[in-house]
C-alpha cells in the first residue's frame, strides 16, 4: 500500500525543523569486550509467547532462513553496563524483553518534567517513552550517551527526529501493533453517537429514565467518511463495510481500496457525503485545524465527527459552535491539542480554554486517548518495539527506523569467531567512505552496506580475522575522522 502524507502511519511524525548542523560532542560508553552475549536476533528472545510475525511488525526484510552454523552472538557494551529508562508505564511485555537482555532496566509509570527528564537521562543508552515525553534538542543535548530512543506508540512527533539523526540517535516505534484496537474503538463510537447512548446512560446515572426514538438511527445504510486511508483507516473501512455501512475515503494520494470502498477525489467532496467523518491522519502543517469552520459548513446537517488522531487537527472552537447550532448532531473525540502529562483531574479550561464548554454538550463522547490502549495492543506494541532495540544495540539493525536509513546484514555465526561488526554513523559528504575504507584497508571486509538520509549517513562493514589491540586501533581511527557522529564496534 502507497505511504501518504495523511496516514496516520508515517514514520517521520512530522518533524522537520532547521537544526544546527554541527555534530555534538559526546562520548557514547562503549566497551569492547571477548565475552559473547546471551543473545541472538536471528532467533526470538522467548519462543514460548506468541508475538507478530515480522510481516506483521512491519520489518519483512529481517526474515532470515537460518542454515549451517549457529549465529554469533554480539554484545557491544558489557551487559550490566547498558542502562535503558522506560518512561509512561510502557507495557511489561517489552519491559521482559529487555530485562532478559541482562541490561539495566528502570521503569517508570509516568512521563518527567523537562528539567527531571534531562538529569535523569545523563547516563542513559536506551530511552522507552510513549507520546507525552517531549524529547526536543535540549533534552538530546543533555543524553551523552543516548544511541537509540524506542517511541512504544504510533506517532514520533513527540521526539526532535532531526536533531536525534544530526547527532546519530535512532528512533524506533510501532506503527502497525494498537491499529485493530482504534478503529474498534471507531465502530463503538459510531454506534453510540447514532443512538445517543452516551447521553441516555448519562441519564440514568441521574435517575432519569428518557426512552426515546428522536434522531436515533441504525448505521447500516449510512455513509463513513474516512480521512486518511492508511492502517487504522483501511481496517476500519473493512469492518464498517460488514455492518452495512458505505465507505468512502480521502487521502492526498490514489490508493487501493478495501471491499467496495471509493475513495473521493477531494475532502469537501467527502464533507458533502458522509453521514459520519473520521480523522485518521499525522500531526503535520497541512493538518493543523483541517476540520474547522469553513469545513463544518459543508458537512451534512445532523452529521458526526470522530477524532483519534491527533489533538490539531480539529478546531475544537469550531466543532462546538457547529454543536450548538445542531449542524454536527455528536462527536466522540479521543485527542486534544493540549493534553494532562498524568492521571487526574486536569481536563479543565486551565489545559485548554473550552475544556468546560465542551463537557456542556449533549451527545458528546470524550475519552483521553484511549484509542490504542488495550492489552492486546500495548503487549504488542512492547514487544515490537523492545526488539527493535535489542536488535539495534547488539547488532546494528537499523530496519524500521523513522530516522535513520534501513540498513542491515546476515548475522555472523559461529564460523566466523574473530569478526568483527563496525558501524560508523557520519555526516554525508563526498570522500566519507574512501576514508573509512582506508581504516579497514588492513582487514578483509566481508560484507558492508551504506545508505544515506538527509545530512546523515550509515555504514554497517563486517571484517574478519580481528584481533583485541587491532579492534581498538580501527575504534580510534574511526573516531578521528572529522566527519564522524557515531562509532560502534561489535565483538
Amino acid at each position: 500500500m502507497a505511504v501518504s502524507a495523511l496516514t496516520e502511519n508515517l514514520k517521520n511524525g512530522g518533524v522537520g525543523r532547521d537544526i544546527p548542523q554541527n555534530p555534538l560532542t559526546r562520548e557514547v560508553s562503549r566497551s569492547i569486550t571477548h565475552q559473547r552475549s546471551s543473545f541472538s536476533y536471528s532467533t526470538s528472545p522467548e519462543a514460548a509467547r506468541h508475538r507478530p510475525s515480522f510481516h506483521e511488525s512491519g520489518s519483512p526484510f529481517l526474515i532470515r532462513t537460518m542454515t549451517g552454523a549457529a549465529p554469533k552472538k554480539l554484545q557491544p557494551f558489557r551487559e550490566q553496563d547498558i542502562k535503558i529508562l522506560l518512561l509512561e508505564n510502557v507495557n511489561k511485555t517489552g519491559q521482559d524483553v529487555l530485562r532478559e537482555q541482562g541490561y539495566q532496566v528502570e521503569a517508570l509509570k509516568s512521563s518527567l518534567p523537562e528539567d527531571q527528564l534531562i538529569e535523569k537521562i545523563k547516563d542513559v543508552h536506551v530511552l522507552g517513552i510513549r507520546s507525552k515525553t517531549k524529547l526536543n534538542s535540549r533534552v538530546l543535548a543533555a543524553a551523552k550517551n543516548l544511541i537509540v530512543v524506542g517511541c512504544f506508540c504510533i506517532g514520533t512527533n513527540q521526539v526532535d527526529l532531526k536533531y536525534a539523526a544530526d547527532h546519530g540517535i535512532c528512533v524506533f516505534n510501532s506503527p502497525f501493533s494498537n491499529s485493530r484496537s482504534v478503529a474498534e474503538l471507531i465502530i463503538a463510537e459510531i454506534i453510540c453517537l447514532a443512538r445517543q447512548l452516551g447521553d441516555r446512560s448519562n441519564e440514568m446515572h441521574q435517575g432519569i429514565w428518557n426512552k426515546v426514538s428522536a434522531k436515533c438511527w441504525e448505521v447500516r445504510g449510512k455513509t463513513l467518511g474516512i480521512v486518511g486511508y492508511g492502517h487504522i483507516g483501511s481496517q476500519l473501512s473493512v469492518l464498517t463495510e460488514s455492518m452495512g455501512m458505505r465507505v468512502i475515503y480521502y487521502d492526498v494520494v490514489n490508493l487501493m481500496s478495501m471491499g467496495t470502498a471509493h475513495q473521493v477525489s477531494s475532502l469537501d467532496e467527502l464533507l458533502k457525503g458522509a453521514d459520519f467523518v473520521t480523522c485518521h491522519v499525522p500531526e503535520l502543517p497541512e493538518t493543523k485545524n483541517m476540520i474547522s469552520t469553513k469545513e463544518f459548513e459543508q458537512m451534512k446537517q445532523g452529521s458526526y465527527l470522530i477524532n483519534a488522531s491527533r489533538g490539531s487537527v480539529v478546531d475544537i472552537p469550531a466543532l462546538i459552535e457547529a454543536m450548538k447550532s445542531g449542524k454536527i448532531a455528536g462527536a466522540a473525540l479521543d485527542v486534544y491539542p493540549s493534553e494532562p502529562a498524568g492521571n487526574g483531574d486536569y481536563f479543565t479550561n486551565d489545559l485548554n480554554s473550552w475544556a468546560e464548554d465542551l463537557r456542556r454538550l449533549k451527545n458528546i463522547i470524550l475519552t483521553p486517548h484511549i484509542g490504542g490502549s488495550t492489552e492486546e495492543a500495548q503487549s504488542a506494541i512492547g514487544v515490537e518495539v523492545a526488539e527493535s532495540l535489542v536488535r539495534y544495540v547488539n547488532e546494528g539493525v537499523t530496519i524500521g527506523a523513522v530516522n535513520m536509513p534501513e540498513v542491515t546484514l546476515r548475522s555472523l555465526t559461529m564460523d566466523e569467531p574473530d569478526h568483527a561488526r563496525v558501524i560508523f554513523i557520519h555526516q554525508n559528504v563526498p570522500g566519507v567512505l574512501g576514508r573509512v575504507n582506508k581504516v579497514l584497508s588492513d582487514h578483509n571486509v566481508d560484507k558492508q552496506m551504506s545508505d544515506s538520509r538527509g545530512d546523515m549517513a550509515y555504514m554497517m562493514a563486517d571484517i574478519s580475522n580481528v584481533k583485541q589491540a587491532e579492534i581498538d586501533t580501527l575504534y580510534r581511527d574511526l573516531e578521528g575522522l572529522k566527519e564522524r557522529i557515531i562509532t560502534r564496534i561489535l565483538y
